[in-house]
């Protein structure tokens, strides 16, 4: 179905301004990730392919990024009546991380259905959860529900310039560790973080193709590029949860002029791009994280003889539950 736009205009999006501002806003309270290199991948891609290694990050994904922008951009007042949002878990955990380190409040709405290991991160973190139905629009909902209730300031996973200038300095960090890139693929969701790392490398480093990554179960993002409007999905079915949300006006506005595609992967794709990434980089992923480097190996037409950034979203995988059976890691690379 189509996204109904909202009365008011959306506020500007952020500048190269606004994200180096944020990366100096959230340098005390997050780390600065290494770049990881794997000569077999490399192999198999044909590509040098450079991964920002973002499960190393507080919280064990990017969000934190974006999340302690929001939260340290409040005002006293304003931060002292708490946070809430809706997340599958890796934003709501991420908020919580940086709401304990200001000190205020979180509420996290999560569906039912969300990984254990991220609802357990949020109760960690010291957040409270609200558990909806899995949907969108339940999600949207009971969150509109929880702010008229309590007062609490509403920060959105992604559809937040404040957000989306956090997930920029991901890619600020990979051009200072990295150097040129032809270009970079990022999974694709709500698109907060392609959306702050394609306005960053537009003023970085123009020449850099922008490639979002998305599961072919959850394709909205890509039948919204090809039909030039937004497309949402409401429930979307891809073992890639943190990848079933739908882009808002915002990420789609910078999606539509500067991101070059949307490539589609399957699900055993994911599972065998996540189980390579396990074992020849020694990192562990989440299969959101794997997206890209599903999408990579399946069009070497676009990548191969380019020096490729990657971003690896995040890690917070629940052990007891990992999907190996459903593909082997040759797969993906046949």
């Amino acid at each position: 179905m189509s996204h109904v736009p909202s009365r008011h205009p959306p506020p500007p999006l952020p500048t190269l301004h606004d994200i180096r501002a944020a990366h100096d806003r959230i340098r005390p309270h997050i780390h600065r990730t290494p770049v990881l290199t794997c000569a077999a991948l490399d192999g198999l891609s044909g590509a040098r392919l450079l991964f920002k290694a973002e499960p190393l990050q507080k919280g064990g994904a990017f969000k934190a990024r974006g999340a302690c922008n929001a939260v340290f951009s409040l005002d006293d007042v304003t931060a002292a009546g708490g946070v809430a949002t809706q997340s599958s878990g890796n934003h709501g955990q991420a908020l919580c991380y940086a709401a304990a380190r200001r000190g205020i409040p979180a509420t996290v709405v999560m569906p039912r259905t969300a990984p254990r290991s991220k609802r357990d991160a949020v109760l960690g973190y010291g957040g409270r959860v609200i558990a909806c139905e899995p949907s969108n629009a339940a999600r949207d909902a009971t969150l509109t529900r929880v702010a008229a209730e309590t007062g609490v300031a509403v920060v959105h996973p992604y559809n937040d310039v404040r957000v989306i200038a956090g997930q920029g300095t991901c890619a600020v960090e990979l051009l200072q560790e990295a150097g040129s890139l032809d270009a970079l693929v990022a999974p694709i969701g709500g698109g907060g973080l392609v959306s702050g790392c394609a306005l960053a490398l537009a003023a970085l480093s123009p020449a850099t193709a922008v490639y979002a990554a998305e599961p072919a179960n959850a394709d909205d993002a890509h039948r919204s590029l090809k039909a030039g409007r937004l497309i949402s999905m409401d429930a979307p079915d891809t073992l890639a949860d943190g990848l079933r949300a739908s882009m808002r006006d915002l990420t789609w506005a910078v999606v539509s002029r500067h991101v070059r595609d949307i490539l589609l992967v399957t699900e055993d794709a994911i599972v065998a791009a996540m189980a390579l990434l396990w074992q020849r980089l020694k990192i562990v992923v989440e299969p959101s994280a794997a997206v890209p480097l599903a999408a990579i190996l399946a069009r070497p037409d676009l990548f191969a003889g380019r020096r490729v950034g990657v971003i690896l979203t995040g890690g917070n995988v629940d052990l007891d539950a990992l999907p190996w059976t459903r593909a082997a890691p040759e797969e993906v690379a046949s």
